[in-house]
């Protein structure tokens, strides 16, 4: 499955006592969360760095897809292709992207040549994601490079009035706004 889509997404980082705050306030428990690791890449010269894009595999436990962000006017475009388990396994484990594909399309066009692609580093997360009335919620706890974190995410629709719905959720739950850059920035600073 190949797929593009927006992300307009509001983030901070949260302390530890946050983060179980919003596990109790949304009664959050062990099968409300799933664990998925992102396989950074870009190439030596860090070319996807420098046109403010981001390259990963994720890993969930029964599946897998490869992720580019490209920045845009608002917002990120992501182009994704579904990959299986053993895809996503194999292409970890040689260190190899897919030649094929929305995102293969999309690397020719920004002038990346795949075979340059390395892995940077990589993120694990385990993550609760659900509607609330501001957008999707995602909660987060991550570790990277010895680097452990928490995570409020808030993807909506509308730029403005997300932010608007963002400050007001944070405001409202008492949470001081502690800006996070994005995984792939953070796992890569830490390494």
């Amino acid at each position: 499955m190949k797929m593009k889509q927006l992300e307009i997404e509001f983030k901070t980082l949260l302390t530890e006592t946050d983060y179980h705050y919003f596990c109790n306030f949304y009664h959050l428990n062990e099968p409300d969360f799933h664990t998925q690791t992102n396989v950074y890449f870009d190439t030596p010269t860090q070319d996807l760095r420098q046109k403010h894009c981001g390259l990963r595999i994720r890993q969930y436990a029964d599946r897998g897809e490869i992720t580019l962000k490209t920045p845009q006017e608002i917002g990120l475009l992501e182009t994704t292709d579904s990959l299986t388990l053993t895809e996503t396994q194999r292409l970890i484990e040689q260190k190899v992207l897919p030649t094929t594909g929305a995102v293969a399309q999309e690397l020719a066009r920004l002038e990346i040549e795949i075979s340059q692609l390395t892995i940077l580093t990589s993120l694990t997360t385990k993550r609760a994601e659900f509607v609330i009335a501001e957008g999707l919620l995602a909660l987060d706890e991550s570790w990277y490079n010895q680097e452990h974190d928490y995570e409020l995410e808030l993807e909506v629709a509308d730029a403005q009035i997300g932010k608007q719905a963002f400050e007001h959720y944070l405001h409202t739950h008492a949470i001081t706004y502690r800006p996070a850059e994005n995984k792939i920035v953070r796992a890569t600073k830490a390494k």
